[in-house]
Order: C-alpha cells, then structure tokens, then sequence
C-alpha cells in the first residue's frame, strides 16, 4: 500500500506502506486505506514524532558505540541506511505548514 498524505496547505506526500504505517503508529493513528490529522491533532503528533526521533537517535548511537566496542577497525556508517529522521521530517514539515494554515491533512481520499 502506498499512503498519500494531501493537504490544501502543501504539495502531496508519498510514503510505501510499511513505513506510513509505522508513522501513523508513532502518531497515534490506526493504520488504514483512509484517515486524517486534524488540525488540533498535529502538535501532539509532531511532539510525538521528535520524541519518536529522539529515542531513535539514542539508540542508533547506542549500537554505534557497541560495534565500536566489539570491532577494533572504524566502521563508517552505511550510507545506503535511511534514518528515522530522513523519513519523517517531510511529514513534521508538512504538518507544521498545515496546522499554520489551519489545514487538515488526509489520506486515501
């Protein structure tokens, strides 16, 4: 499944069906064909979701700092691994636009 979030207040916003339905869970939302983020919704799922990065984060640095650990070469990071951030910072922005705007953002209509 593919999600397109759409509001008046942004461009459209695609995201592949595992991945919009871990944002939708960090949110708040029961994944499904059809939805929407109301306007007194989205400061909450915006804190929702920095929370979400910052557990991310921590972790991320928390596995780094164990392989480092184990391994006495440097390993560089993959570069072909999106982050937690990468993905959902388009949403946040799109959320922060809409809610200025008094703008609701759907899916799956």
């Amino acid at each position: 499944m593919i999600y397109r979030f759409k509001s008046k207040a942004t461009a459209d916003l695609l995201m592949l069906g595992a991945e919009g339905e871990r944002v939708l869970r960090l949110i708040g939302k029961e994944p499904s064909p059809q939805g929407i983020i109301e306007v007194h919704q989205m400061p909450a799922a915006i804190e929702a979701l920095h929370q979400a990065l910052l557990m991310d984060e921590q972790r991320c640095i928390a596995q780094q700092e164990a392989v480092s650990e184990e391994s006495s070469d440097e390993q560089e990071p993959r570069a072909d691994t999106v982050t937690l951030r990468q993905r959902v910072w388009p949403l946040v922005t799109m959320m922060t636009t809409a809610h200025s705007q008094n703008n609701a953002i759907v899916w799956g209509v």
